[in-house]
């Protein structure tokens, strides 16, 4: 079966055909500045050519008949005609308390989401749109939605509850949600794989670490904590999110600065973390270059986002009670050598112990153990791969229903 996998945004659409039949990328591309002037698509055949051009795109529903266009046609396209695409997965960021694992398209499933636009306005509207858009275009094509934080709902209350009147969490929905759930998901079984055990009996730690980081405690294969909370803000420092902070800083930046509230939280989430810190950079790649070995606060931002987030991996040891693998995945988790060295430095107690040697070499893209070889706990380097978890998930419910 061909599935389509779709991530839409407010002005923008990322699509990837995969043929499940061996999980091969068929095609991939993105639609880019809907609804302005300059839109235009941007459409990769994987063992072909590809182009980029601009084209009208008054809205997502538009932009859809291009992506059906871009696969469908003689030159560019993987497929001879829509019937082709089994079923389309799409990827939604938020799914509040209603939905715990991924669900069928239905015009009563898009309803309820919309009732969840104000825990993520900025995401929730957009990836209904192009949900809306596609059962417009392709009505008679199964679809699913997919949610990032489904992985965390298996979280207990302890580790999800706020200290806040419990109100909060029953009038509001004010609790700990968590994010990058697909990605925590993917790397954990991929990396029971690699071990070539039985994720039921593992207790690991995912790091997925980039602009956006979070990790995951994950014991036999469910989430039991994440480091982001209500919102993507939560956790360690990113590249431009402060993380966890004093909420009571709030109040006092603004008073100091003279911002609103709203410009404060923009503040936080985009001037802050190690671009705030470095006070040049959120490129993680710029702050470890060698030679910028000598500038104090792009060392120091380096040093305060590992150092966060080694203290999060000790206390999901706690948490579980254990440890039997650590994961690093995503952009800094998979390319950025310092911070693993940073991360993982002093963490004998825990039976962690990296290879240097392993750690600074290797080929970009590949699964790797990178821990030296009598470190009790092996440290793998997994590339993420979110879309195929949605193609997956996709699948299982589709067929399901047949």
């Amino acid at each position: 079966m061909k599935i389509l996998v779709i991530n839409a945004g407010s002005s923008s659409i990322k699509y990837q055909l995969f043929d499940m039949d061996n999980e091969h990328v068929l095609a991939k591309g993105a639609c880019e500045r809907i609804g302005t002037d300059g839109a235009f698509i941007d459409h990769k055949k994987t063992d072909g050519p590809s182009f980029k051009r601009n084209e009208r795109m008054d809205d997502h529903k538009m932009a859809m008949k291009h992506v059906l266009e871009a696969l469908t046609d003689p030159e560019y396209g993987v497929i001879k005609d829509m019937s082709e695409i089994g079923a389309v997965g799409h990827r939604v960021v938020h799914s509040g308390l209603d939905f715990t694992c991924s669900v069928p398209v239905t015009r009563e499933v898009l309803e309820t989401c919309k009732k969840n636009y104000d825990l993520a306005p900025l995401h929730v509207p957009a990836n209904v749109s192009g949900a809306e858009a596609c059962l417009e275009v392709m009505p008679n094509t199964p679809m699913t939605l997919v949610f990032d934080t489904a992985f965390h709902t298996t979280m207990p209350p302890k580790a999800y509850m706020y200290g806040l009147p419990y109100e909060a969490y029953t009038d509001w929905k004010i609790r700990k949600y968590g994010f990058h759930g697909t990605s925590h998901k993917y790397v954990s079984q991929e990396a029971a794989k690699f071990l070539g055990r039985d994720i039921k009996d593992l207790k690991i730690v995912t790091c997925h670490l980039g602009n956006g980081s979070s990790l995951c405690a994950v014991n036999g294969g469910k989430c039991v904590d994440t480091s982001m909370g209500f919102t993507p803000l939560a956790g360690v420092c990113m590249g431009t999110r402060c993380g966890d902070i004093d909420p009571s800083l709030v109040e006092y930046i603004s008073n100091k600065s003279g911002m609103t509230v709203h410009e404060t939280v923009e503040y936080l989430n985009k001037k802050s973390g190690v671009l705030g810190l470095s006070g040049f950079s959120s490129d993680f790649r710029d702050l470890a270059e060698s030679d910028r070995k000598d500038e104090p606060r792009a060392k120091l931002a380096v040093e305060v986002f590992s150092y966060q987030v080694k203290k999060f991996i000790g206390s999901y040891v706690a948490a579980m009670n254990g440890l039997d693998c650590l994961v690093f995945t995503a952009g800094v988790g998979e390319h950025t050598a310092k911070v693993r060295e940073l991360v993982c430095e002093d963490m004998t107690y825990f039976g962690i112990e990296l290879d240097d040697a392993l750690n600074n070499n290797g080929i970009r893209g590949q699964q790797r153990c990178i821990s030296k070889k009598g470190s009790k706990v092996p440290v793998l380097i997994i590339p993420t791969n979110e879309e195929l978890v949605i193609a997956r998930e996709t699948l299982e419910l589709v067929t399901a229903k047949k």
